[in-house]
């Protein structure tokens, strides 16, 4: 994208955040594509209008995947509370007078969510939420797209969303090798999932 491109983006979340009542963007895309990135870069910009709630606060804890034997797939449908994200996100499009909102967070260092790290005012008119699952039609995650008054697909050429999705894992910890088996063997099949909601985005952003 460039410079044009991101003014486009930004006005087109300012016009949802001027809507005379709270709204969700929601932004969706797979692992390494950019969304958090496009994201964090659009709540900056608006200035105090938006606030940023990502899908990755509702992982499930390490020792619950354990537990149910889904660490291996860690980041797959199954190992969020997609339950609670749901209700997250109607509790947020309905904002009470003087109430606010605290949602968690995902600490990449930890691996971990973290409780009560995000806290949403009831004044502030736009909620950022970007995730993997958030355009998903199966389960749980159905409930999700009727919640967001505007959905955003990123998308970025896997030659480079690979590589960049390998790197990061490397950055938080993993050994190189296991970084390139933990991306070909669950991250890439999270992927061709998450590729599936594509059509039902309102908007397609091509990332560079």
């Amino acid at each position: 994208m460039d410079a044009r491109d991101m003014e486009r983006l930004t006005g087109r979340a300012r016009v949802l955040a001027g809507g005379g009542r709270r709204r969700v963007l929601g932004i969706a895309g797979p692992p390494g594509a950019g969304k958090s990135t496009l994201a964090g870069w659009l709540a900056d910009r608006l200035e105090g209008l938006a606030v940023l709630v990502p899908m990755d606060g509702f992982h499930l804890a390490q020792a619950e995947l354990e537990r149910l034997g889904r660490a291996g797939r860690k980041g797959a449908p199954d190992t969020f509370d997609a339950a609670g994200f749901t209700a997250l996100l109607a509790r947020l499009r309905a904002p009470e007078p003087g109430v606010t909102v605290y949602a968690p967070a995902f600490d990449r260092a930890l691996e971990e969510p973290v409780a009560g790290s995000i806290l949403v005012p009831p004044e502030v008119p736009l909620v950022i939420t970007e995730g993997n699952y958030l355009l998903h039609d199966e389960g749980p995650w159905a409930a999700v797209r009727p919640l967001l008054d505007e959905a955003w697909y990123v998308d970025l050429d896997d030659r480079d969303r690979v590589p960049r999705l390998v790197a990061r894992h490397v950055r938080f910890g993993k050994e190189p090798a296991r970084a390139e088996r933990w991306v070909a063997e669950s991250d890439e099949a999270n992927a061709r999932v998450v590729a599936r909601g594509r059509d039902r985005a309102d908007l397609v952003v091509r990332m560079t």
